[in-house]
């Protein structure tokens, strides 16, 4: 009985993974096409998206602390408006976003990419590390695939996929509350974190692509990398990077890629 019971949930599983398979982007030369599980809609999460970073804008205003570096807000801006057309590459609709690109005057080192374009890079981040444009844009790069590849929303299905089989599965089973928590933990422990790997690694190969398109040295994301690895043994490392220490196989998956993404580069630099 057990058993069958089991194997409902599983089914359960697999019906809601069919039902919301989808592939986000088109692959590029570094391969960025993977299908993912979406159950929830583009249009929610980018509205929710959008409200949570005017109120960080809000914020960040009243504490005096949005854009105070005019220079430095122009910098950023200058390498979005190039990365933000190369886009298309990966799905027609990204440059037609709403982007906004704004800079927090903070010694945090952080920087990310909203669902439907909004970035937000933390001065401290450029400044301690003597970020120079090409490494800004590897960065840039990176958290902009986040958002291309819709990986908050592939994580939010993942964990009301989840959610939905471990309460019906605990009910059909008869298992109590505390039993429905721990199946939940070991989901988290074990899922949550390799979908956040393969990630990690998508942002990191298809920004590298983005960076080449839009005129930037590639090769920087190898400089970006050894800064963020010595930022980390110092104590200080990156906060967007917090659950993700940059690594030496990072370093060594740029390397491997530049091969495909020089062309691109150099093509790039020839049309400026």
């Amino acid at each position: 009985m057990a058993l069958g019971k089991f194997g409902f949930i599983l089914g359960l599983a697999g019906a809601l993974a069919l039902a919301g398979c989808q592939t986000t982007t088109s692959g590029g030369v570094v391969g960025g096409e993977r299908k993912q599980l979406l159950l929830v809609s583009s249009q929610e999460l980018d509205r929710v998206a959008a409200q949570s970073y005017a109120k960080l804008l809000a914020e960040s205003a009243k504490k005096k602390t949005l854009n105070r570096d005019r220079a430095l807000l122009e910098r950023v801006r200058a390498v979005a408006a190039r990365i933000e057309p190369q886009t298309a590459v990966f799905r027609r609709d990204a440059p037609g976003w709403d982007w906004e690109v704004n800079v927090i005057s903070s010694k945090d080192l952080n920087a990310f990419c909203m669902p439907g374009g909004k970035i937000m890079f933390y001065s401290g981040l450029i400044e301690q590390l003597d970020l120079n444009d090409d490494e800004i844009a590897v960065v840039m790069g990176h958290e902009v695939t986040h958002a291309l590849r819709e990986h908050s929303r592939e994580q939010v299905s993942q964990a009301l996929a989840a959610r939905a089989a471990i309460d019906i599965g605990s009910a059909l089973l008869g298992l109590g509350q505390n039993s429905a928590d721990l199946a939940g933990s070991v989901y988290q422990a074990l899922i949550a974190t390799r979908f956040s790997r393969t990630d990690e690694s998508e942002a990191d190969r298809i920004g590298l692509e983005l960076t080449a398109r839009a005129g930037y040295d590639p090769r920087a994301g190898v400089s970006l990398w050894q800064k963020m690895m010595q930022a980390s043994a110092g104590g200080g490392a990156p906060e967007f990077l917090s659950s993700h220490p940059a690594e030496s196989n990072r370093v060594q998956q740029i390397q491997a890629l530049l091969p495909a993404v020089m062309p691109l580069y150099e093509e790039a630099r020839r049309r400026r």
